[in-house]
């Protein structure tokens, strides 16, 4: 539940509903420090909301599809009904297609 008590955290797992991210394009939708969006994700990593998988010095960051908490994909399969009306949670689903790293053959672009 302490995952979850923070907005942006519910912010960063409704913007993963859509896809996965990195770190840098969490940071750019959500307007914060990438050291806090750091310490975001470690929280909800140690929680079983989201799964990590490093992508040569990317991590890459997915709602989790398995966990070893049994509260983990209940809660997210409750918040799949949250904030379907929140304004600034919309904003950043529209800006989703510009911060988002794209992913091409020839390596990635995007963050910097």
């Amino acid at each position: 539940m302490k995952a979850l008590s923070d907005p942006n955290r519910v912010r960063v797992l409704k913007l993963l509903e859509r896809g996965e991210l990195c770190v840098c394009e969490i940071q750019n939708l959500l307007g914060l420090a990438q050291s806090t969006v750091s310490k975001h994700m470690k929280l909800l990593e140690d929680a079983g909301l989201v799964d990590r998988n490093r992508q040569g010095t990317w991590i890459i960051y997915s709602l989790a599809e398995d966990s070893d908490s049994p509260y983990a994909l209940p809660m997210l399969d409750q918040l799949r009904h949250w904030l379907d009306d929140d304004a600034e949670l919309q904003k950043m689903i529209t800006a989703l297609p510009d911060a988002a790293v794209l992913r091409v053959t020839g390596g990635r672009r995007g963050c910097d």
